[in-house]
């Protein structure tokens, strides 16, 4: 069976490879693919390594496991030695409470060299202004690259932000930030984001066994083809289904890789060991046949 035929399966099929009947000749790439790759972001025009480092696994409360953990010193030198070694992307977000984080991390890290992408729960004018004010503060930065509605559920959350997407509109380009969108947490969302020409980066759930994700992985993967025609750019999340598949990362790793539908992807990290780990398994997952 060719990978096209395969990925029209049901998601029942999907399940079954996030259980350990993966077929990796299905997904097996011609050329190799590195954590370290720099790829263009849809038409944002912003360049990111293929892997972010999540900073939010477990992250409510402003708080993650990545703060909680490592505290602020420690994840900042997790970030530093993530960019020493040519990963520049970091994932946070308000909820997490991970930005003096970074702002730790960039006492040795030149901003220019980073990309930065954070969240916000704003809904009106006011919460929206006062949160990039904020969020530049608490990271230490004048500009921010990515900011994102954060964990969009309704299909009508663009009338519902719609305040909230203006002043980051006008943030954009006033170079406040370099590009603006959501993350999504139900198909209804999701398909609001297509259809919406201002988002510009979308944050979605995709693994190969539907897990934690927003619908069965043939129907989301339709909506993040649409996404992709379109320009935007899409960053793969619950790559390991919010550690459901912990047990299954070379198949995560190569199911999400397949896919010329996701641009790069963030993972949660909390130590230097797994990132290595990464470093490795993601090149002999890209071909693994």
């Amino acid at each position: 069976m060719k990978r096209r035929a395969f990925l029209k399966h049901t998601a029942k099929t999907a399940t079954a490879i996030g259980l350990g009947t993966f077929p990796y000749h299905l997904f097996a790439g011609e050329q190799k693919k590195y954590a370290q790759d720099i790829i263009e972001l849809g038409k944002t025009g912003l360049k990111v390594t293929r892997l972010a480092m999540g900073t939010g696994t477990n992250g409510w409360g402003k708080s993650s496991d990545q703060s909680r953990k490592l505290g602020i010193k420690g994840l900042g030198e997790f970030l530093q030695y993530a960019y020493d070694n040519s990963v520049f992307f970091w994932d946070s977000a308000d909820q997490y409470g991970t930005h003096p984080h970074l702002r730790e991390a960039l006492r040795y890290v030149p901003r220019e060299k980073v990309t930065i992408l954070t969240k916000t729960h704003a809904t009106t004018e006011e919460e929206m202004r006062s949160d990039l004010d904020r969020f530049r503060k608490e990271i230490g930065t004048d500009y921010l690259d990515i900011v994102l509605l954060h964990n969009m559920q309704s299909a009508d959350w663009p009338e519902h932000k719609k305040a909230a997407m203006d002043i980051l509109s006008l943030a954009r380009e006033d170079g406040i930030i370099k590009a603006h969108g959501v993350s999504c947490h139900t198909l209804p969302a999701l398909k609001s984001a297509a259809a919406s020409d201002w988002v510009q980066v979308d944050l979605a759930r995709f693994n190969q066994a539907g897990v934690s994700m927003d619908s069965d992985v043939q129907t989301v993967a339709a909506v993040l083809k649409k996404m992709k025609s379109a320009g935007k750019g899409i960053i793969g999340m619950k790559v390991l289904g919010a550690g459901k598949l912990a047990n299954h990362v070379d198949e995560s790793l190569q199911f999400q890789l397949a896919h010329d539908f996701i641009d790069c992807f963030t993972i949660g990290q909390e130590s230097v060991a797994q990132f290595d780990d990464l470093l490795k398994r993601i090149p002999a997952a890209s071909t693994r046949g």
